[in-house]
């Protein structure tokens, strides 16, 4: 498993939170994504054979986020 931490500007309360973090979740691949409000990021364990952090990024800002490094 890899491990992977991504910036994401937007997310401001649980609702956000748990938008990534099921967007993300719903990716073959990804086996936990876990975002913290206060630092404006989401950690991803995920399987770098079945997905990679293009997929990762897309999937965030189909929720309406900005993902930066």
């Amino acid at each position: 498993m890899q491990e992977t931490v991504l910036k994401v500007e937007g997310m401001t309360c649980g609702h956000c939170k748990q938008s990534v973090e099921k967007a993300l979740t719903a990716l073959a691949g990804v086996e936990k994504a876990e975002a913290d409000l206060d630092e404006g990021t989401v950690k991803v364990s995920y399987d770098r054979s079945k997905t990679d952090i293009g997929k990762m990024k897309e999937a965030v800002e189909d929720q309406g986020y900005d993902v930066g490094k």
